[in-house]
Order: structure tokens, then sequence, then C-alpha cells
């Protein structure tokens, strides 16, 4: 009688052992809501610089990638290769840019709101600065 009251404790049947799971719903929230994160600041860091409403052309070709980008937005902020730059600054940003550049294009992406004459001086400083073609960045015309 007493060596069954010793075996009654033990890790056989009907004893109180300890169980030893992992609960994973606390990891999978933790999981989705770093997702979530991650989702909703790449798409604010995508759209930062899209601020630009470039004028609409019915016939437009692909400009090569390798060229030195110019942005003007509507505020008349001056961007080369997305790096902000004084007006006084241009022509060595321009310089330096096509040093780099495997293509020597200029590339000109100015709001449609630029006045004409900003444009021509940003586009005559590329071309003093040793641009060998120039290029005006349009997008498709929204369909009606």
């Amino acid at each position: 009688m007493g060596a069954s009251m010793i075996d009654s404790g033990g890790e056989g049947e009907g004893g109180d052992g300890i169980v030893a799971e992992i609960n994973v719903t606390p990891l999978t929230d933790i999981f989705l809501v770093l997702l979530i994160i991650f989702m909703v600041t790449t798409t604010a860091v995508h759209d930062e610089g899209k601020n630009i409403d470039l004028p609409s052309a019915e016939v437009a070709e692909e400009t090569p990638p390798e060229g030195v980008t110019v942005e003007i937005d509507s505020a008349g902020v001056l961007k080369v290769n997305g790096e902000a730059v004084g007006e006084g600054d241009l022509s060595a940003a321009l310089e330096a840019a096509l040093a780099l550049a495997a293509d020597k294009v200029v590339v000109l992406k100015g709001d449609q709101r630029v006045l004409l004459g900003q444009a021509v001086n940003v586009l005559d400083l590329a071309q003093k600065a040793g641009a060998e073609g120039i290029a005006i960045a349009t997008q498709q015309p929204a369909e009606p």
C-alpha cells in the first residue's frame, strides 16, 4: 500500500507534470505589427520626392537612367540627383555630377508651373557644364 502512494505523484498517468509549450499568438501579433510599420514607412519614404507635377505629352521616349537628373519643383527648389542645390551652386553641382555620370545627358524634371526662363537657364548651365544631351521629362496624359 505504501508503494502505490509514492508512484501517484510522478510523471505517470494522472500526474500533474509541467507542460512546456510556447504560445505563438503574441509572437505572431508582434510580427504583424512590425510588418505594418515597415509597409507604412516604406511607402512614406518612396513617395517623398513625388511632388513634381510633370507636363504631359502624347509622344514620349524613355530616357536613359544613367544621366544626371535636375528637378525643379513648383516652389523653385533645385535638386541635382536628389540633393538640394542653391541656384549659385548649380553650375558646380552639374559639373561634378556629369563627371561621375556614365551618360553625359541631363534630364530636366520640372513642374508645369516652373517658368520657361528658369528651365532654359538650367539647360544652359547644363550645356556649359559639359552635357552632351538634354532631355525634358514628361508623363503620359491622363485618360478621360
